[in-house]
């Protein structure tokens, strides 16, 4: 029997070809975020369904699964936002998407440029929370949108989902930075990911309810510790 040519690709099976492309891309606008999209779907293996396993055995994740919550709705529910209490999670989360021009719609249009490929309904509601939750880390961690900050994120989640894809661009991050902030960027970047180890495993996490809470609390409550080298060496290139 003949192979079936327009069959959904395999989404656990790397294609480090299709990364590749994408990396070169990426490389030559860093503000193109559908090339992270990209990469992180061609290298990921199998750590969507580790991750999607190890959260559907927790409380929240049952909730999450059996009622179809979307974490989206919440966060582009701005009025919601507004009016949760000053010093909040979502007030924090409001103000880090306005002052930076951001839309809680934009990820998801970023990652579907490319069809996305899950193994069931119940991976993409994971898939798709995990992919929502990237700027809550932002408030969280208190890293920036620049590039330093970027990498650092992304350093720290990969030590969270441990994704070869987000690894891979950390890699890569590493050497293109390192040109212009010397070895301090690795430093930063070691740092994000140990702060990555050491937290609570955030996939995991209530945002609907944290998010009402006082944003220091939650981020004693998850082990969020303050990002020191990357503040130190952003200083020191603002000042170079």
């Amino acid at each position: 029997m003949p192979a079936n040519t327009n069959a959904a690709p395999d989404p656990q099976r790397m294609q480090p070809r299709a990364a590749w492309q994408a990396i070169k891309a990426l490389i030559n606008d860093p503000e193109d975020t559908a090339q992270v999209f990209t990469i992180i779907r061609a290298m990921s293996g199998p750590a969507l369904r580790r991750g999607y396993e190890r959260f559907r055995l927790t409380d929240t994740g049952r909730k999450i699964l059996e009622h179809d919550i979307d974490l989206v709705d919440t966060l582009r529910n701005r009025d919601a936002l507004r009016a949760m209490p000053p010093g909040s999670f979502g007030r924090a989360y409001l103000a880090f998407v306005e002052r930076e021009d951001l839309s809680a719609d934009g990820l998801v249009e970023a990652s579907e440029v490319e069809q996305e490929s899950y193994l069931s309904d119940q991976h993409a509601r994971y898939g798709k929370r995990l992919r929502d939750q990237h700027d809550l880390w932002h408030v969280l961690t208190d890293y920036g949108r620049d590039e330093l900050g970027e990498l650092c994120l992304l350093a720290f989640t990969y030590a969270q989902t441990r994704n070869r894809g987000i690894g891979l661009i950390v890699l890569v991050g590493i050497v293109k930075f390192i040109q212009a902030a010397g070895t301090g960027v690795v430093r930063a970047a070691r740092r994000g990911y140990r702060d990555g180890r050491a937290a609570a495993w955030l996939p995991q996490q209530d945002w609907e309810a944290l998010l009402q809470r006082p944003l220091e609390d939650v981020r004693h409550e998850l082990g969020i510790g303050e990002p020191l080298a990357y503040r130190s060496l952003r200083q020191t290139l603002a000042t170079a």
